[in-house]
């Protein structure tokens, strides 16, 4: 529209000389220079991306995928990088459709988490050309602030009560509460918040740890851990809990009959995915909400989902699903059907793909509730300017883009470290979802 480097703000030439100001940074025909991946490990091991453009302004995009993190580190490095060299970062919406329909091997976890690391360095670009927050450029805020919720675990039902409470205690009004289950060794989420934090595991000779599993433990603990946790802290809070995929179809429409009465806000990953199907079968039986996607990659995953109103909030991770653009697609075939955005937000993730999440989360109109964690200091200090949490709610500031930054320096001093997710076993020593 304008010369590159001409400010027309005060010129009679412009029909908005008296009112119109141009941007600070305002660059016309800006163009990719470089990429570079760095992953790191200040506690857990984070692939980081960096685009840097002809005009000194760059941004950082987040590509971690846990236990696999060197994969999608190879695929920006070999394969996506280097097609983004010359290409104007302006174009979020071109880049996206290029980098999920240009490419002839598509979707999947690996290749939309490395599209989330591009997609969200771009929008942390244009944000600072543009002076504006993210959330500003994507229509403005619907909310003041992001609903959260903490993980909350222990041994027995009444550990995971006193965990609830001290998190009540910092403001939260959503908790989502796990418990071990007797006889089963390594119980997913009885670490609570801790573990959701550092989200790193380590088995033996550095392979995935094993996880023991069986439903009928599981089945006859859980409404145990609701009917403890909700006694303790009344109905003031909401309480949600996750089935990690554990469950067939009838054994997860038994558990949400069970815990139904004690009001849960949602039940998390009840099924695997390929049972998405035959997510009727607990809406028949009980009107707990469900929450579901986590391992969904792609909008189309969702659309027989939202036709059919089986689930109430979406779960899936935007950083293994396209980021921003990818999840302002999403919510927008979520909104008409009445479901809501529970964007997936552990450890596993960096500050920056959570500062990502909450852009989101306070411009759309259909948010739901944000997982998040409190990030150890060790790795603040090398990304900086995650979002902040306050009176239960999670928020960012105005700083043009995400509001994030690497200290390359400092990250160089944490290299990757090998690890894996834990697997699960059934007793009789088969494989079993994790």
């Amino acid at each position: 529209m304008y010369p590159k480097g001409r400010d027309y703000s005060k010129s009679a030439e412009s029909p908005f000389f008296v009112s119109f100001k141009l941007p600070k940074m305002y660059i016309e025909n800006m163009k990719i220079t470089n990429t570079r991946v760095l992953v790191t490990n200040p506690g857990r091991n984070y692939v980081l991306f960096k685009i840097e453009t002809d005009e000194g302004v760059y941004g950082w995009g987040d590509g971690t995928l846990n236990g696999r993190e060197l994969a999608v580190a190879a695929l920006l490095e070999h394969h996506i990088g280097p097609l983004l060299v010359g290409r104007d970062p302006d174009r979020i919406e071109d880049a996206y459709q290029y980098l999920t329909r240009g490419s002839y091997w598509r979707g999947g976890p690996v290749q939309m988490t490395a599209v989330a690391a591009v997609d969200s360095a771009l929008w942390d670009i244009k944000g600072k050309v543009c002076g504006k927050p993210v959330y500003s450029l994507l229509g403005g805020r619907t909310r003041n602030g992001a609903l959260a919720y903490t993980h909350c675990g222990g041994a027995t039902p009444e550990e995971t009560a006193e965990d609830a409470a001290r998190a009540v205690e910092k403001g939260f009004k959503v908790v989502r509460i796990q418990t071990a289950v007797p006889g089963l060794e390594g119980t997913y989420g009885k670490g609570g918040a801790k573990e959701a934090a550092l989200a790193k595991w380590s088995g033996r000779d550095g392979g995935p740890p094993e996880e023991l599993f069986e439903p009928g433990p599981y089945l006859r603990t859980v409404p145990r851990l609701f009917r403890v946790v909700r006694d303790a802290l009344g109905d003031g809070v909401e309480l949600c809990h996750d089935v990690h995929q554990k469950l067939s179809p009838v054994e997860a429409a038994r558990l949400a009959k069970e815990i139904e009465p004690f009001h849960p806000y949602f039940l998390e990953d009840p099924v695997r995915p390929e049972f998405r199907h035959l997510l009727d079968t607990i809406r028949r039986h009980s009107t707990v909400p469900i929450a579901i996607g986590e391992l969904f990659f792609y909008q189309s995953d969702f659309i027989r989902l939202f036709s059919d109103y089986t689930i109430d909030f979406i779960r899936c991770d935007i950083g293994h699903s396209g980021a921003i653009t990818g999840a302002r697609k999403i919510a927008a075939l979520a909104e008409p059907h009445a479901v809501k955005t529970a964007w997936h937000g552990p450890g596993d993730i960096s500050p920056i793909m959570h500062a990502a999440n909450v852009h989101v989360d306070v411009s759309i109109p259909n948010f739901g509730v944000q997982e998040m964690v409190f990030f150890p200091e060790q790795v603040e200090e090398v990304i900086t300017g995650g979002p902040r949490f306050s009176g239960g709610y999670l928020d960012v500031d105005d700083r043009p883009g995400l509001g994030t930054d690497v200290n390359e320096k400092l990250a160089a001093r944490y290299p990757y470290e090998r690890a894996y997710l834990p697997t699960a076993r059934r007793a009789d020593g088969s494989v079993h979802d994790w």
